[in-house]
C-alpha cells in the first residue's frame, strides 16, 4: 500500500503535478499524531476539465483526524468565492458563503473532499489507517467542487489492500499509491507527487 517515500520530516511540503490538465496543488502540512494542520493552493489553467482559477486553503482537524474546519477561496476571471466549512462536537456542519449559511449532518461526515485535489483523499486513508490495514469502507464526505466551491453530501468507497487502496468517488475510479504516513504519492489521472 505504500511506496519507497518513507522518511518525510514535520512540518512538509508536499506538491503534486496533474497527469493530464495544467494544474498543481501544494500544501504544507503539520501533523500530530492523527491531527493535521494544512494550508494549500490548486492552481490550474484554462482547460477542458476547468476555468483557469487559483484556490487557496486552510484545513484542521481533531486528535482523530476528522476535520474541524475548512476555509477554501477561489478565484476566477469574473471574480472570488470565499467558503468556510466547520463541523461541530454535535457533529454537524455548518457552511458559511457570503452572507449564508447552512447547517447539516452531511450523512454523518467526518471528512471534506475537494474535487481535482490529491492531498484531501488523505483525510479518510489517515483518519481509518488505510495505509496499515486492509479495508474495504464507505465514507460520507463533504464534498467541494472546485473553482465553483458548491457543497454537497457524496459517498467515497476506499478498499485497502496490498496492492494500494483503489479510491471510487463521483468523478474517478483508480487505485492510489501511499507513503508511510498515509499522504498520496500517485492518484493515476488526478495527479503524481513532484
Amino acid at each position: 500500500m505504500t511506496d519507497a517515500l518513507t522518511s518525510t520530516s514535520w512540518p512538509a511540503v508536499f506538491t503534486w503535478g496533474a497527469h493530464s490538465a495544467p494544474r498543481m496543488e501544494s500544501v504544507r502540512i503539520q501533523l500530530s499524531g492523527k491531527k493535521i494542520k494544512a494550508a494549500g493552493r490548486i492552481i490550474g489553467a484554462d482547460c477542458a476539465e476547468h476555468p483557469a482559477f487559483s484556490a487557496s486553503y486552510d484545513l484542521i482537524t481533531d486528535e482523530f483526524g476528522a476535520t474541524r474546519r475548512l476555509s477554501l477561496r477561489a478565484t476566477v476571471a469574473r471574480g472570488e468565492r470565499v467558503l468556510s466549512v466547520s463541523r461541530d462536537t454535535e457533529g454537524y456542519w455548518t457552511v458559511h458563503e457570503g452572507n449564508t449559511s447552512t447547517r447539516s449532518r452531511f450523512g454523518g461526515a467526518l471528512d471534506v473532499d475537494v474535487i481535482l485535489s490529491p492531498f484531501f483523499n488523505a483525510l479518510p486513508i489517515r483518519r481509518l489507517d488505510l495505509h496499515t490495514e486492509a479495508n474495504d469502507v464507505q465514507v460520507p464526505v463533504v464534498y467541494v467542487s472546485l473553482p465553483d466551491l458548491t457543497v454537497r453530501e457524496e459517498t467515497l468507497t476506499y478498499s485497502s489492500h496490498a496492492e494500494g487502496i483503489h479510491v471510487f468517488s463521483p468523478v474517478a475510479s483508480a487505485t492510489v499509491t501511499v507513503d508511510s504516513d498515509g499522504f498520496l504519492i500517485d492518484y493515476p489521472a488526478l495527479g503524481q507527487r513532484i
